[in-house]
């Protein structure tokens, strides 16, 4: 992390804040958006020139209690004020370990076991360090499903792979934003993000809002060119022996379309791995990756 990490997060949380918005009068024309710097320090009751100083890099250690002080006046909310902690090196887990890049033997069977859904392990630069066979599946369309941040900016199945994909693109930086954070000195995520700025410019743009938001639940809306429209409901699981890591479990409503889709893109995943005769003819006994089999009828 650079010493200016910290100051252009927080010039960019007052950039989005009005003085109305705060409970204070407006006065003079404005040159920038948001509040004034004078402005902040006031709301967080401390001189504005150890702000302005805070915003430029020039005041590099904080205390935690000042630091409270500038998150409430600029309305922060949990995540995006443990991550100006985490910036600003007052934050408990600030300095951990480098994060690991291979995923157990243990939880490699255990990704296997979730044999209906997809189920994969990321890393802190979003990097997909294992999946199950199912998550392998869903994820086919891309050239390569290698980190989710490249295949939702570089990769061209992204816009029709995520039905909402401006949403998927925000959700995904807002991550990685955190990771800066959780991870300040991993070389791997600073790699990253100097790739992608350089290739998207909507990824710079999204990046330079500093929006900060980690990956824990919600829905996904996707778009499988072979199982058809799929909405499925997600939680991810920190990995205690591996500090930085996390399971994602997908999962579709029970009886809903998306699970028949589910089932039908497992099916079709394990025909396709099915060895051949040499006649044409697929050799029977691979069991299929989902639920049991769906009349075809009823498959959507």
């Amino acid at each position: 992390m650079t010493s200016s990490e910290l100051g252009d997060f927080l010039r960019a949380q007052r950039a989005r804040l009005t003085p109305d918005e705060v409970g204070l009068s407006s006065y003079g024309q404005r040159r920038v958006a948001g509040l004034r710097r004078e402005e902040v320090a006031v709301l967080a009751g401390m001189n504005s020139d150890y702000y302005a100083r805070l915003e430029q890099g020039r005041e590099r250690h904080p205390s935690a209690q000042l630091l409270d002080a500038v998150c409430r006046a600029l309305r922060l909310d949990d995540e995006a004020r443990e991550h100006a902690h985490r910036l600003a090196g007052t934050a408990a887990d600030a300095l951990g370990a480098q994060p690991r890049e291979t995923v157990s033997p243990v939880l490699r069977q255990l990704l296997d076991g979730y044999a209906y859904t997809p189920a994969f392990v990321l890393g802190p630069a979003l990097d997909l360090l294992a999946a199950n066979a199912l998550a392998d599946a869903l994820f086919s369309p891309f050239e390569k499903a290698d980190n989710l941040a490249r295949m939702t900016f570089l990769d061209p199945a992204a816009p029709g792979f995520f039905t909402h994909w401006s949403q998927a693109a925000e959700a995904t930086v807002a991550a990685l934003r955190q990771a800066t954070g959780l991870a300040p000195h991993y070389p791997r995520l600073h790699e990253l993000v100097r790739t992608l700025c350089a290739a998207s410019a909507q990824f710079t743009a999204l990046w330079r809002s500093h929006g900060v938001r980690g990956k824990t639940h919600g829905v996904k809306e996707l778009v499988h060119p072979e199982a058809g429209p799929l909405s499925l409901t997600y939680q991810t699981f920190d990995v205690c022996g591996a500090p930085g890591q996390q399971l994602v479990i997908y999962h579709a409503q029970p009886g809903s379309p998306s699970a028949q889709a589910l089932t039908l893109l497992g099916t079709l995943a394990a025909t396709a791995r099915q060895p051949s005769d040499g006649l044409g003819q697929e050799i029977s006994g691979t069991a299929p990756l989902c639920c049991p089999t769906v009349p075809a009828s009823q498959v959507v």
